[in-house]
């Protein structure tokens, strides 16, 4: 996918976002809780996808090399009124059920516009810091609108309204699961060894399929492999997505071969 199109799709999924946290919130009264997101309320989904997006800005601003102090609040750019900082969603008392100012929903939309266009001005191939063997500023625009997308449904769940991914976002969020979450989640918690499970995910909306699998510590992707495997699922590439990122469950998908290998994707490569 082109840079200039996984910036068209950040800018519309950032409004569908913002259009659905403000359906799901009663002025006055407590945020809903997020049914995909256990512990968290809309105001909680608020705060962390804001906050993200503004640490990520100021790495891109900042040309950093180096990973920036998470915990240094002036990376937010939060509002200097006492009553809406006094009614911020913390991380450590949520889920945050106090009314939600609208200030916190115009702090996330004036920091997703900000990071859209700062993606757009400093282009894909800005040597930046990352969290993945890829350092670069397409690395982050490819994760931003990749958990934009997911965390827009996670609103829309709130309300019982949540629409699919867009085909294409969807089928490269697969694809980035096996090129860079999988790893990365398998090297961020102990994760037990791969014994060869071969998994293929198929998808029923399009040509592609993918093959992973895991051997010892490594994951592998082989790509336009027939071979046989263990398990397959198939769905389109939104709930093979979704699945991925854990949002819907093994039902949500058609499953052959040994159905038991499916939940224990999750055990292998544990969710966030």
């Amino acid at each position: 996918m082109e840079h200039a199109q996984r910036i068209s799709l950040f800018r519309s999924e950032a409004a569908a976002f913002e259009q659905a946290v403000r359906r799901a919130l009663d002025p006055g009264g407590p945020p809903p809780l997020v049914p995909s997101c256990p512990d968290w309320s809309v105001s909680d989904l608020i705060g962390h996808l804001g906050g993200v997006q503004r640490y990520v800005a100021h790495l891109l601003r900042e040309r950093l090399q180096e990973r920036p102090d998470p915990s240094d609040l002036t990376l937010y750019g939060l509002p200097a009124d006492p009553a809406a900082l006094a009614a911020w969603p913390r991380p450590e008392r949520a889920p945050n059920r106090e009314p939600v100012p609208d200030a916190l929903t115009a702090w996330f939309t004036e920091g997703a516009e900000q990071l859209a266009t700062m993606f757009g001005e400093v282009g894909a191939d800005l040597p930046v810091w990352t969290w993945g063997p890829e350092r670069t500023s397409g690395f982050w625009l490819r994760m931003q609108v990749i958990e934009l997308a997911v965390h827009r449904w996670d609103a829309e769940s709130a309300t019982g309204t949540q629409a699919p991914l867009d085909p294409a976002l969807a089928t490269d969020a697969v694809t980035q699961t096996f090129e860079v979450m999988a790893p990365a989640r398998r090297s961020w918690w102990a994760s037990p060894a791969g014994k060869g499970e071969r998994y293929r995910f198929r998808r029923t909306d399009g040509p592609e399929s993918w093959t992973v699998v895991f051997a010892a510590d490594e994951v592998l992707l082989e790509p336009g492999s027939t071979a046989p495997v263990d398990v397959e699922a198939e769905g389109s590439a939104s709930d093979l997505a979704l699945f991925l990122w854990g949002r819907l469950t093994a039902p949500a998908l058609k499953v052959t071969g040994d159905d038991t290998l499916l939940p224990h994707w999750f055990t292998l490569v544990p969710s966030v």
